[in-house]
């Protein structure tokens, strides 16, 4: 008789290196039309892009649950804003895809985060050329622009001032004063090639920029419909519920006091964001482990270091 062929039994993935990839691919899911958005971010190598690896950018954009949290608290900001919500208003589709919306944002961030120096001045430029068309009036007859430098310097530093809030809380690390400010002087290249002027580059500047702004803002029917919008939002993943409120209660958390109170947000409001916000430090772990292949990583062995330092 021939003896039978022996056939070695492929060993079973550790279980939480599944899980590992499962949560990865959720993720995946949820941020992108497609993976990686057909963004090369492994070559040319030694690009180092806008900021490159040592910049306080790199490391604060690199935390995925302060990212998302910042962004959705930046969201939350800007529809207070009634010149920068008129142009989302009138010119988006954010009531049937604010998904796609979020994407977008979220892609443009990451590229110009992290892409080589030349996708990310090719991505400047299309939404250069997208808001060029933006353009309108709002309820009130206030003549509104998206390419207006002073409506970029809104978008701007709503959302640089919740990314770092985002980062601080959820990754549980102070950036010192220095720090701070200087994480401000570099995102600001940004704004200003939008063609944003007069950008606030420091934590007094910032300070100061969102104290003179306030009278403008209003918190009205507009504000809410968008608000309501983003929290029926259906996330195409398993689990989609429970990831839209983590993110969005832990968002709110971010919130600074003067927001709050124009929006009249309730104690039941603050108590409900911080149950969110420990929920998501309890989750945190495990999302930067699924990401550990993302863009950060690529990013870094496109600069030949390791990308253990931004990922912790």
């Amino acid at each position: 008789m021939t003896p039978s062929k022996l056939v070695t039994p492929t060993p079973p993935k550790a279980p939480m290196l599944d899980l590992r990839g499962r949560v990865r691919q959720v993720l995946i899911d949820l941020l992108t039309h497609r993976a990686g958005d057909g963004i090369d971010y492994d070559h040319p190598q030694g690009d180092p892009g806008l900021f490159g690896p040592r910049s306080i950018t790199w490391q604060v954009h690199a935390d995925f649950p302060g990212m998302m949290a910042g962004g959705v608290c930046a969201l939350m900001l800007q529809t207070l804003h009634p010149r920068a919500l008129a142009g989302v208003w009138d010119h988006s589709n954010f009531r049937t895809d604010l998904l796609g919306r979020l994407r977008r944002t979220t892609a443009f961030v990451a590229a110009t985060s992290y892409a080589p120096t030349d996708t990310a001045l090719q991505m400047i430029e299309r939404v250069r050329r997208i808001h060029h068309q933006v353009r309108g009036v709002t309820a009130d007859g206030q003549p509104y622009a998206a390419d207006d430098p002073d409506l970029l310097v809104w978008v701007h530093v709503t959302e640089m001032a919740s990314f770092l809030a985002g980062y601080e809380r959820y990754r549980g690390r102070l950036l010192s004063a220095a720090e701070r400010d200087r994480y401000y002087r570099e995102t600001a290249r940004v704004a200003e090639r939008l063609g944003a002027e007069r950008v606030p580059k420091s934590v007094a500047g910032v300070e100061q920029y969102l104290r003179r702004v306030q009278p403008q803002l209003r918190y009205d029917e507009r504000s809410r419909e968008v608000l309501r919008v983003l929290h029926a939002i259906r996330l195409p993943v398993v689990g989609g519920a429970i990831g839209r409120e983590l993110f969005l209660g832990a968002g709110a958390a971010l919130l600074p006091d003067w927001a709050c109170a124009l929006m009249q947000r309730t104690r039941l409001h603050r108590l409900r964001a911080e149950a969110a916000a420990r929920s998501l430090d309890l989750a945190g772990p495990a999302l930067r482990a699924a990401l550990s292949e993302g863009v950060v990583a690529h990013s870094c062995r496109r600069m030949g270091i390791e990308p253990a330092g931004y990922l912790r």
